[in-house]
């Protein structure tokens, strides 16, 4: 399977959500100790947010992430499970966002991260802040 999928959460079939949110979880909550009332926020309900994903032959969820549209495109929660790692799926995660999505992109990155995000254009716009617990930075990629 391995190709990105993204759709609005009322069109993720029921597994894939789960395996989604499951995913989330096991990185942000018990990986990064973040609480889940920050993790699982309502966000991913509003209607204008997309959820993508990719997944192993057996639909195992390998990577994910959201992009919200409110007052800007915002990309978010991005994840990948810990056997995955290091094989790119993030960075297609990332791109095929920024290929839906053409216009001005925010993230608010963890700051470890900031170079691999500045790898797709996102530049800082901003100070450090933390964010749960965790050092984070504003990023923005402006269309070219």
């Amino acid at each position: 399977m391995n190709s990105v999928h993204h759709a609005p959460l009322a069109q993720v079939d029921q597994h894939t959500l789960y395996r989604i949110m499951a995913l989330r979880v096991a990185v942000f909550v018990h990986e990064q100790r973040i609480i889940d009332e920050i993790e699982l926020d309502g966000a991913d309900l509003l209607p204008t947010t997309e959820l993508f994903w990719m997944a192993d032959d057996d639909g195992e969820v390998t990577a994910t992430l959201r992009v919200l549209v409110d007052d800007g495109v915002h990309i978010g929660r991005v994840a990948t499970a810990a056997s995955a790692r290091g094989r790119g799926r993030a960075g297609q995660l990332i791109t095929a966002a920024l290929q839906a999505y053409p216009g001005a992109v925010e993230i608010s990155a963890q700051a470890h991260l900031e170079a691999w995000y500045g790898r797709f254009g996102f530049v800082r716009a901003g100070e450090n802040y933390l964010d749960a617990g965790i050092p984070h930075v504003r990023m923005i990629l402006t269309p070219r």
